[in-house]
């Protein structure tokens, strides 16, 4: 086959039938989809890059799609394939959107509604009690974290006092926080992929949380986007450089508007049991991304 990318996707839930369904739908526009291309196992030689016997430099592009194994090494290592081949999603993309501060900063710039956010440094304890008097409530974000991991809803000093001696001990030299929004306790997950809509799904949260990921306890179901959603998440994405992105939103009763909380980069396609409850937009996904990577790797 002319054409030869790298392919690096997640197998649990369903993704090694997704994985499956790509390759076999590649190869019928005679391009060959290098599965397990997993950064762990590059190494880089002088100029080259080599994972086994491959060398980077002899693929098209690569396909990254895995956000539950990524480690320091391979994310280093993202910059340097980056250099020499297209990526889906792009390392700028992806570094961005990995961001919860550079990703809300870059959205407010463009005109896109978010939570309000302050970042300041580590020692600055003072500026965050002022900041909790403003807002009332808050929540601290790692700027890294996914899937509601780290999440820690702020609501006196006490617990503010409770949570610096934890995150002290972690080292980090800046804090991130964003103003507690009321809403519904739901969210809108809105797939992009091209530039062009994919789906759109609910989460709810727990009766014992307020967090809507399902890794927190929080719930899937069927919900339509109105037309506003769907251009909020389409300039999101674009806004962000993403070639794939799960635009995640809710709709502050205060302000009576619709706020970003999140561009994820690899959101996640329909498990089995997804589609069973009538979650059935994998086929459409799939379809866009080969057409992305067939445009994306014509010579």
């Amino acid at each position: 086959m002319s054409r030869k990318i790298g392919m690096w996707m997640y197998t649990n839930g369903g993704g090694d039938k997704i994985q499956k369904n790509i390759k076999k739908k590649l190869r019928e526009r005679d391009i060959k989809a290098i599965t397990g291309f997993n950064p762990r196992h590059t190494i880089a030689e002088n100029g080259e890059l080599y994972n086994g016997k491959i060398k980077a430099s002899q693929l098209d592009l690569m396909f990254s799609y895995n956000a539950g194994e990524q480690t320091q090494y391979q994310v280093y290592l993202y910059k340097a394939l980056n250099s020499i081949m297209p990526i889906i999603n792009s390392y700028e993309a992806f570094a961005l959107t990995e961001d919860k501060f550079q990703t809300s900063f870059t959205l407010q710039n463009h005109g896109i509604a978010t939570p309000d956010f302050e970042l300041c440094h580590r020692d600055d304890t003072k500026h965050l009690k002022s900041i909790l008097k403003k807002w009332d409530k808050m929540v601290y974000k790692p700027t890294d974290g996914w899937g509601g991991a780290g999440l820690t809803k702020i609501e006196s000093e006490a617990t503010l006092d409770m949570l610096m001696p934890f995150l002290n001990q972690m080292d980090l030299r800046f804090f991130y926080v964003e103003k507690f929004i009321k809403y519904d306790n739901t969210d809108f997950r809105i797939d992009i992929v091209d530039g062009e809509f994919v789906s759109c799904y609910g989460r709810k949260a727990s009766k014992t949380d307020w967090r809507t990921n399902i890794t927190s306890g929080g719930s899937i179901f069927l919900r339509e986007p109105n037309d506003e959603l769907i251009a909020i998440a389409k300039k999101a994405s674009k806004v962000c450089g993403t070639d794939i992105a799960g635009v995640d939103i809710i709709y502050d009763m205060e302000k009576e508007e619709y706020v970003v909380l999140e561009v994820n980069g690899i959101p996640a396609f329909a498990t089995p049991e997804q589609e069973k409850m009538g979650l059935n937009f994998n086929k459409k996904k799939i379809d866009l991304i080969v057409d992305m990577i067939d445009r994306k790797t014509k010579k």
